[in-house]
């Protein structure tokens, strides 16, 4: 296979239409319905907890660079023990690292988890808060994570961008963006708000089946003709 060039590449990204995202949206969810056991950490949680946005943000701090299998395991446990801000707050290092050691990095997690406790009591009378700025103004809580929060916890419209989010948006040429950042931000002017709330899940599904980061599944995927990836670097090499 020869390389493209840049400018070949950007080329073929000109004149390859993008779907629109209903159509994504649609065609992805046929697709995952063969993988209807395969949920993500987050939306277990926020379906086990009752969408508790306090259980939803230390769930996400402790998803962070974590597989999800490992993120539910570990929430679970915590949770059944320490079941507010205050109980966290007041909990035993030691302990709170035990429960949550399968998530890697446990030490400074169990130290991020227990420092958002005692602000969350301090700053804001023990609640979760519901705006993106004081959700930002808390220890381990960037962009994504606080998003994570609106949409799992509040179910407010937000778009998380993860890496699964960023890969495929790009690959799917919906936007052209160089990190998650630039593609929240693109994908907030580009998507109508309707379609905000489950977007996270269904692409992160995807990401994690079929779409992956290393050998994705093109010649299943309903959405190859319209892909990038494929179009740039699979079928090229055919």
């Amino acid at each position: 296979m020869n390389t493209l060039t840049i400018k070949e590449q950007q080329n073929i990204l000109k004149v390859l239409k993008p779907p629109s995202v209903k159509i994504v949206l649609i065609e992805v969810s046929k697709m995952l319905k063969e993988y209807l056991g395969n949920q993500t950490a987050l939306n277990q949680i926020s379906v086990n907890w009752g969408s508790d946005p306090f259980k939803v943000l230390i769930g996400t701090i402790l998803s962070h660079r974590t597989k999800d299998e490992m993120t539910s395991k570990a929430a679970e446990q915590l949770f059944m023990r320490f079941n507010t801000p205050s109980d966290l707050a007041e909990a035993n290092d030691e302990e709170v690292q035990s429960l949550i050691r399968s998530t890697g990095f446990y030490r400074v997690k169990a130290r991020r988890i227990k420092q958002v406790s005692q602000l969350l009591l301090v700053k804001f009378n023990g609640k979760v808060p519901e705006d993106m700025e004081s959700l930002l103004s808390l220890p381990s809580v960037g962009r994504k994570t606080a998003n994570c929060v609106l949409v799992y916890g509040f179910k407010k419209p937000a778009i998380p961008v993860d890496t699964h989010v960023h890969r495929i948006s790009n690959r799917l040429n919906l936007v052209q963006t160089r990190t998650p950042e630039e593609t929240e931000v693109r994908l907030t002017e580009i998507i109508d708000k309707k379609y905000w709330l489950n977007l996270n899940d269904i692409f992160v599904r995807f990401g994690k089946t079929i779409c992956k980061p290393i050998g994705p599944r093109c010649i299943i995927c309903n959405l190859r003709i319209h892909c990038a990836y494929y179009i740039l670097k699979v079928k090229k090499s055919q």
